[in-house]
């Protein structure tokens, strides 16, 4: 296992044992040795979501779509994420992306 993937797993623990602060300050840590780490991002969407710090959930989010382009889900949390900060305009886009790429996906089938 990967010294990134170690602490991601080591994050995911704090998170599932209730300390959320501390599971966020581990993937901040990962991130600084692994900046590309795509599911620490989105972890850190979801974790800052759910302690109101909103502008960093969305940066988190939107990272997660520069890393991951082709992947309708990213968009979608995107969208979700920005919904619950109040960026209206943002989410409506991004779920349009969303449905962009669902459908791009269905077509290469």
């Amino acid at each position: 296992m990967s010294p990134a993937d170690q602490l991601y797993d080591e994050a995911i623990a704090l998170q599932q044992a209730g300390k959320l602060e501390e599971a966020v300050g581990k993937l901040e840590a990962l991130l600084v040795e692994s900046p590309d780490y795509g599911l620490a991002h989105a972890a850190l969407s979801v974790f800052c979501g759910k302690l109101d710090r909103h502008d960093e959930a969305v940066e988190h989010a939107r990272k997660v779509c520069d890393l991951e382009p082709d992947d309708p889900f990213s968009y979608m949390a995107l969208s979700i994420t920005c919904q619950r900060a109040a960026l209206l305009q943002e989410a409506e886009r991004a779920m349009a992306q969303a449905m962009q790429k669902q459908w791009d996906l269905r077509q290469q089938a």
